[in-house]
């Protein structure tokens, strides 16, 4: 299910927007508000997949919106201004991941670039999840590094003797050598 969040300064461009989206969207759950400061809010509080923005905004343009959006969230980002601001918008803002739609919306158009924006947030999440797997990866390896080198202090063991140490205690306890390194640490830094 898509989780959407319309802005826009007017309830008229809201429901339009809305119906535009469920139009497209089978499975939608659209929140809307009035403001970017509300905006922000709901933003980081809530695990929003996409963020159309009705520019301007009663409180700002709704660019900056747009560009935190795609910097602190996973959330794709379109921006819908008025046509004669639409290429200088598009050219100041492709680089930064937000998707620019003018005014007056033609549906086909609009329907294309909510079909980028989810493509474009399956591939994000796909590389933050791979990022993230990574990232406990490096910190595994790391935290064996340690044991290690506290096998090597502690007990005199050379780099090879600790490693096949923490290899065999892995093994013999039925453990990974992540979880031995962890208790090594334990054992040994008190």
């Amino acid at each position: 299910m898509l989780r959407a969040l319309v802005v826009s300064s007017s309830q008229k461009g809201c429901d339009s927007l809305c119906s535009l989206m469920r139009e497209h969207e089978r499975t939608v759950e659209i929140t809307h508000c009035l403001s970017a400061a509300e905006a922000r809010r709901i933003v980081l509080d809530q695990e929003i997949d996409l963020v159309v923005i009705n520019a301007p905004l009663l409180d700002e343009s709704g660019e900056e919106l747009a560009v935190m959006v795609v910097q602190q969230s996973l959330a794709g980002s379109i921006l819908v201004v008025k046509n004669q601001y639409f290429e200088q918008t598009e050219a100041l803002f492709a680089d930064q991941g937000v998707l620019v739609v003018s005014k007056p919306v033609i549906r086909q158009m609009f329907f294309q670039t909510l079909s980028l924006s989810r493509s474009l947030r399956t591939r994000l999440t796909a590389m933050h999840n791979e990022n993230e797997k990574l990232q406990r990866k490096i910190e595994e390896i790391k935290i064996i590094d340690r044991a290690k080198w506290i096998l090597i202090k502690n007990l005199e063991m050379d780099e090879q003797q600790a490693h096949r140490y923490l290899a065999k205690q892995a093994m013999d306890l039925r453990k990974s050598r992540y979880a031995v390194a962890l208790s090594v640490l334990k054992t040994y830094q008190m």
